[in-house]
């Protein structure tokens, strides 16, 4: 990132914090770095109302596999990537505690996404890849 915590930017950090922070996402209080794993894992269903991610924004290397794991909390979600993303993909929609979706990002970019039924309660996430 560019250091000062303010986000912006054009590259895959600015632009996940600008997804966040421009679509006021539920849980985000910065990019968490989680470089240096080969899988991390998000949770789907987090924070006091289960519509958020937790976290809902990271940072990880390129070849690192992202779990998402749904908590059973805060109804059907499930993982769609948005337009802008430098990925697609999209998980089903489920309530079922301890389901998993996971992608393996291979190269450097910004994978911007939504739980579909609840964007409009601010359910937004975000993975940079560096």
């Amino acid at each position: 990132g560019n250091g000062n915590g303010n986000g912006g930017g054009d590259g895959p950090v600015g632009r996940a914090e600008t997804h966040l922070s421009e679509n006021e996402a539920n849980n985000y209080d910065g990019m968490e770095d989680l470089t240096g794993e080969s899988e991390v894992t998000v949770d789907v269903g987090a924070g006091d109302t289960g519509l958020a991610f937790g976290p809902a924004g990271i940072i990880v290397d390129a070849g690192t596999t992202v779990v998402w794991e749904w908590t059973g909390e805060g109804g059907g979600h499930n993982v769609s990537s948005v337009d802008g993303s430098d990925f697609e993909f999209e998980s089903e929609r489920t309530d079922e505690a301890g389901f998993t979706f996971e992608q393996t990002f291979e190269e450097s970019g910004a994978a911007l996404y939504v739980c579909v039924p609840h964007q409009a309660q601010g359910m937004y996430g975000a993975v940079a890849i560096e």
